[in-house]
C-alpha cells in the first residue's frame, strides 16, 4: 500500500497514532518467522545488531553460519551487543519453572555460547548477561526489530512476534529501543570463565 512505502503520505498511521507503519508484519507464534527473513535482516544490518532474549537458541541452530556474518558485519564497522540471561541467576531458573522446561533453561544458554565461541574476542561485539524477568525478546537490526512478546507459560518458539521498522525518534520501535538499552546498561558484562562455561 501506499503508506507503507510512503508513510508522509498517511500522517494519521505516523508513530504515536493508534494504528502506525511502523509494523511490517505480525506473526501468531515467532516460529512463523521463516529462516530466509531472520537471514535477510541479519545480513542487511550495517551499524548495530542487538540481541536480546533469555538464550535464543534457535538463532545459531537455524543459522549454522550466524557466527560467520556476524563476524563479517563487525569486519565492516557493525557494533554487535548480545545479551542472554545470566544461567546461574534466579530470574533464569524461575524462568524455566515458569515453562516446565525441567531445569534445562540454564544447559540452553551455555548451548548458544557454545555455537557463538570465539565472537566474544572480535572487535565490535560485546556479551553481557542480565538477571531481570523478560516481558519480551528484542532483535534488533538497524532500524528493523523483531519483538516477541511473551505469553504466560508459553515457550519461546510459541510466542507472538512483531517485525518493525523505525520511523522517527518517537513510536513502537522507540520504545523497545529504549527498554533495551535500559537493560542493556543494567546488564553486566559477561566474564570469560562464564563465555568459556568454565564457571
Amino acid at each position: 500500500e501506499e503508506s507503507y512505502f510512503w508513510p508522509s503520505a498517511r500522517p494519521d498511521l505516523a508513530p504515536g497514532a493508534e494504528a502506525t507503519t511502523e509494523v511490517v508484519a505480525a506473526y501468531g507464534h515467532r516460529a512463523d518467522i521463516s529462516s530466509t527473513k531472520w537471514a535477510e535482516l541479519l545480513t542487511a544490518a550495517r551499524r548495530q545488531v542487538d540481541l536480546l532474549g533469555y538464550a535464543f537458541l534457535f538463532l545459531p541452530e537455524q543459522h549454522v553460519d550466524l557466527a560467520a556474518t556476524v563476524e563479517k558485519a563487525c569486519s565492516a564497522g557493525c557494533k554487535v551487543r548480545i545479551m542472554l540471561a545470566n544461567p546461574d541467576g534466579a530470574k533464569v531458573r524461575e524462568r524455566d519453572a515458569l515453562e516446565r522446561l525441567g531445569g534445562t533453561l540454564p544447559a540452553r544458554i551455555r548451548m548458544t555460547l557454545g555455537h557463538l565461541e570465539g565472537l566474544w574476542r572480535l572487535p565490535g561485539v560485546e556479551l553481557r548477561f542480565h538477571d531481570v524477568h523478560l516481558y519480551n525478546a528484542i532483535y534488533r537490526f538497524d532500524d528493523q526489530m523483531i519483538v516477541t512478546p511473551y505469553l504466560v507459560g508459553a515457550h519461546g518458539y510459541q510466542h507472538p512476534a512483531l517485525h518493525l521498522r523505525r520511523l522517527g525518534p518517537y513510536g513502537v520501535f522507540a520504545s523497545f529501543a529504549d527498554q533495551l538499552e535500559t537493560l542493556w546498561a543494567q546488564a553486566a558484562p559477561a566474564e570469560a570463565s562464564a563465555v568459556m562455561g568454565e564457571g
